[in-house]
């Protein structure tokens, strides 16, 4: 049996949150009266597989943890206790552009990008074409992208992410960054690269991407997997969770 391309087990993560507890000019001077400091268990033992050539959408409200769960994946965090195993190149989609420099133009931002990403400057400079031509971005890309709109930044990060050749990406609420042909553009690349073997693990609060896009859908709930298996179930039974209870005569 070949390895899965991401495996994880039993993780958890946990955040310290200080509370100095100064509410006023009174308290603020009272040197001896500590912090008080709160463990915030954001996921509390999560396991699963993504097999190669798989894709994986993660659904659930706010604060289930699902954004840290990809952070900790892309190894943004450390994971507290638990393990995260990935098998492949990773390319993370995550806050598109957000690693731009501002004063840099959009050409020498790909470069940045493309290096962090783990391409030499040889390979970013064959695809440069490319990468433009994807962000439609052609008569901005030699100016500094303090002068672009977010969408555009978005456009120019989700351009770089696909063109470097990865195995796994990790997808958090950016599959549509843009107006609508651009966001057609986007779906068609992500079929492109699942009809490729790429494997995929995203996060989205749009019901319509997790049908289009996933094989297989885990509802997360404060910071459990609450269910998991085929799209069409599991988000029946995630919307259903969220509905009101009608009251009884």
């Amino acid at each position: 049996m070949s390895q899965p391309a991401i495996a994880i087990r039993d993780l958890k993560k946990e955040f310290l949150l200080s509370h100095s507890g100064v509410g006023s000019l009174k308290t603020m001077f009272l040197w001896w009266k500590r912090p008080q400091i709160e463990h915030l268990r954001v996921l509390n033992g999560v396991t699963f597989n993504v097999a190669k050539g798989e894709s994986v959408a993660v659904v659930g409200k706010n604060g289930a943890g699902k954004s840290t769960l990809l952070s900790l994946v892309a190894r943004v965090y450390k994971p507290t206790s638990g393990a995260v195993e990935i098998n492949g190149r990773v390319a993370p989609l995550l806050e598109l552009g957000a690693g731009f420099h501002p004063d840099l133009t959009g050409i020498e931002n790909v470069f940045f990008n493309g290096v962090i990403l783990g391409l030499t400057r040889k390979e970013i400079k064959e695809r440069l074409p490319a990468i433009v031509d994807f962000a439609g971005l052609h008569h901005h890309i030699d100016a500094p992208v303090r002068t672009y709109s977010s969408g555009m930044m978005a456009r120019l990060g989700f351009a770089c992410a696909v063109h470097v050749d990865a195995e796994i990406l990790l997808v958090d609420e950016v599959l549509a960054v843009g107006d609508y042909e651009f966001e057609q553009k986007c779906y068609a690349t992500i079929d492109a690269f699942r009809a490729s073997g790429g494997s995929i693990l995203f996060v989205s609060h749009s019901m319509e991407a997790v049908r289009r896009v996933a094989d297989r859908v885990i509802w997360l709930k404060g910071g459990l997997i609450q269910a998991e298996g085929a799209p069409n179930e599991v988000i029946a039974a995630y919307e259903a969770d969220g509905r009101p209870v009608p009251e009884t005569a």
